[in-house]
């Protein structure tokens, strides 16, 4: 079994940024980000870019991304009041399926804040939204268009 992927990807690993601020409930009693704030903030990267890039409810969609896998690698710790930059790569774009990777950056970008402090690898499978069954489809010609300029090599 080999090693895992440790490197720190840097901000221009990512195409797309917004930014999130945090709580004093953010925090766990350790006084660092809570785990499950991390995977908040990537699903919110992704589709918050979804609904601005498309212009429309993606939940109202035919076909609709739902979240096949979500993990994340943790780098330096985060934490209340500083916000968190989120940067955000599509790393394979399928017929059915996108990868994200989602950077959260915290600190001085020419400083701390250079390299990620936590990275998010995000799975949307895309389902038919009118069959209950929900079997795997095409993705849709307007989340396409919204994602292909987010691929990086």
């Amino acid at each position: 079994m080999s090693a895992p992927d440790r490197t720190r990807p840097d901000r221009s690993s990512y195409r797309a940024w917004r930014t999130a601020t945090t709580r004093w409930s953010d925090d766990d009693v350790y006084g660092h980000l809570n785990n499950a704030r991390y995977f908040d903030l990537i699903d919110t990267a992704v589709n918050a870019h979804l609904h601005e890039a498309t212009g429309v409810d993606i939940r109202t969609l035919p076909a609709i991304g739902v979240v096949a896998e979500v993990s994340c690698r943790y780098f330096a710790e985060m934490g209340y009041p500083r916000p968190i930059e989120m940067g955000l790569a599509v790393e394979r774009l399928g017929t059915s399926s996108v990868i994200y990777r989602v950077g959260l950056f915290q600190g001085d970008p020419e400083g701390e804040g250079a390299l990620a402090s936590a990275e998010g690898r995000f799975v949307h499978v895309y389902v038919d939204n009118d069959d209950p069954a929900r079997p795997p489809t095409p993705i849709p010609d307007l989340i396409r268009t919204a994602v292909a300029p987010l691929v990086v090599s």
